[in-house]
């Protein structure tokens, strides 16, 4: 038997297994693919295990299972549902967590609301680094800005000439197309900066496909657009899923938004079964 919680962050969804109620958890991509797939499962654009830490002063370690299996390094959004779930299991709706990740510890900070329902968090995402070599499909993609950025995973950000041009896009085949020529995946946001404090995205994200929001796209296209000199350091997001805040502190990214808990859920095995 498997204990789990569903959330989600702007229409990005998770399941969420902590070890505290499953002490039998391990790390399986075969789950992952099974839990999530939406026709045959329970339905998620990943999977997140909570583990204990490994260094005191933490609270829980993070391993995100994309709904293909694959293993991500960092999900700000998914980081915010795992932060609900925790607070929600404590008993409380206020306070910090110290998260592990693979790609660094990651500082939650609740920001308002109530873990049992909808609460607004703030992680700290770290800062930016350079991303692997832009690929040639990448480069002559019609686009006015692009680079790749890493913040714990990797981001091609192309930041389009025109609203138009960004809503009309095939974002599934221009997605898949231009990831496909980074041999470790990437996730792919597609941006358009209508002022200097709000930009539209869209993504196709590594593992999951087309998602209605992605937090560490949106924290690294801010950060993308603040060093072209496109906007300021406070920046709205908009995502199909809503709308996420990014301040820009030198060179330390804060990411802000909402998780809301959909409900828990026992899953009897072994009726999941998908191949």
């Amino acid at each position: 038997m498997l204990r789990l919680t569903k959330h989600h962050g702007l229409g990005n969804d998770f399941l969420v297994a902590l070890a505290d109620q499953n002490p039998e958890l391990t790390i399986d991509p075969q789950l992952a693919r099974s839990l999530c797939d939406r026709h045959r499962g329970i339905g998620a654009d990943g999977l997140i295990l909570s583990f204990p830490p490994s260094e005191e002063g933490n609270d829980a370690c993070m391993v995100l299972l994309n709904a293909d299996g694959s293993e991500a390094e960092i999900s700000g959004n998914g980081i915010r549902c795992l932060g609900q779930a925790l607070l929600r299991h404590e008993g409380r709706s206020e306070g910090d967590l110290r998260i592990e990740t693979a790609g660094g510890v990651r500082q939650l900070r609740t920001v308002r609301g109530s873990a049992d329902q909808e609460i607004w968090i703030q992680v700290d995402m770290g800062a930016a680094a350079a991303g692997p070599e832009l690929g040639s499909l990448s480069q002559d993609y019609p686009a006015l800005h692009r680079g790749t950025f890493n913040i714990g995973n990797p981001h091609l950000v192309l930041v389009l000439e025109s609203e138009d041009q960004l809503q009309q896009l095939d974002l599934a085949s221009a997605g898949q197309r231009l990831e496909s020529e980074y041999p470790e995946g990437i996730n792919v946001e597609f941006v358009y900066v209508d002022s200097t404090d709000h930009m539209q995205l869209r993504v196709w994200e590594r593992g999951a496909g087309i998602t209605e929001a992605c937090g560490s796209g949106a924290t690294v296209a801010a950060a993308a657009a603040h060093s072209m000199g496109l906007v300021g350091e406070q920046v709205s997001v908009s995502m199909p899923g809503g709308e996420a805040q990014v301040a820009i502190a030198d060179s330390t990214l804060f990411l802000t938004g909402p998780s809301a808990f959909i409900a828990e859920v026992t899953v009897l095995f072994p009726e999941v079964t998908v191949s």
